[in-house]
């Protein structure tokens, strides 16, 4: 191994701009005495096999040069091991179009995170482990289903190109459908399966969504528990109304919404879903969700 941290970089974050920013900003943290290697992804996933890669030479220390999407890549290739001993250290330089994660910590971005890298400032992390019909996924921002989910999907599929305008043409058209369907599952071993309507489910580590969006104000990184927000079968005139408190927190309060800190969630979908994980959309037939407390180290 020949340098301290492995920068796995996404050029293609936030549009392109991810390539054209990284070069100053690894010169300021080499000028700072850090030292840094430098590896770019090749397209979607391949930033899993370039941390496992990495891990494998040695490497303990990573920096995730995108949004959210690279971070969540970097933690599936470093998971899952067969020991904690050894805790891996992840740093942020958010270039992306989305940094969630790192907005529990400051909304200062790029300064902070450089700030945090030259300062050594670290701290322990939860790493949420979903297991589904054919594999496992690990996560440290949130995993939702229904409503974001189905905005997301969509501007995947049909909008991807369109940029702010998919994004709000994706909430419309979602808005419009707006489907409200229950999402069986099980809380702690409690003995009823919920199977009630939703309008959305997260399970959430930190408290950020989408940039700004404040989906789970009581989430820890470091509490070993996964905080569940749902929202019940909310119409389309009491969504439009609540949206402004959806950034704010607030969204919690009414009457319709709840949350719970959970050590294991148990699935009992009869399909596969749309899920949007660490901003990145996929389809699973989840079966467990539990905590892996304290497995990463954090760069905040």
């Amino acid at each position: 191994m020949s340098g301290d941290f492995l920068a796995v970089v996404n050029p293609a974050a936030g549009g392109g701009r991810g390539r054209k920013l990284v070069g100053p900003a690894l010169d300021r943290l080499r000028a700072g005495g850090v030292s840094v290697d430098v590896i770019e992804t090749g397209g979607p996933g391949h930033g899993v096999q370039l941390a496992r890669d990495g891990w494998t030479r040695g490497y303990r220390k990573f920096i995730a040069v995108g949004g959210d999407g690279t971070a969540c890549e970097i933690v599936n290739g470093l998971f899952p091991r067969e020991s904690s001993a050894d805790p891996a250290t992840l740093a942020f330089l958010p270039l992306g179009t989305g940094n969630s994660f790192l907005r529990d910590f400051s909304d200062r971005g790029v300064e902070h995170a450089l700030e945090a890298i030259l300062a050594k400032r670290s701290r322990p992390c939860d790493v949420l482990r979903m297991q589904h019909t054919t594999g496992v996924l690990h996560f440290i921002n949130l995993l939702s289903m229904g409503f974001a989910a189905d905005v997301a999907m969509l501007r995947a599929r049909s909008f991807s190109a369109w940029g702010e305008l998919g994004y709000q043409a994706s909430i419309f058209i979602s808005l419009v459908r707006l489907r409200r369907r229950p999402f069986p599952l099980r809380v702690n071993g409690q003995a009823e399966i919920d199977r009630r309507p939703c309008l959305f489910l997260t399970f959430n580590n930190s408290k950020f969504t989408g940039g700004t969006m404040m989906i789970a104000p009581k989430a820890e990184v470091d509490d070993g528990l996964i905080e569940y927000v749902r929202w019940g079968p909310i119409g389309r005139i009491g969504l439009i109304r609540n949206l402004p408190t959806l950034y704010d927190g607030t969204h919690i309060r009414h009457s319709l919404a709840e949350r719970h800190a959970a050590r294991q969630i148990d699935f009992y979908l009869d399909a596969p879903v749309d899920v949007m994980v660490d901003g990145e959309v996929m389809t699973l037939q989840c079966q467990k969700l539990d905590v892996l407390p304290s497995a990463l180290n954090v760069v905040v």
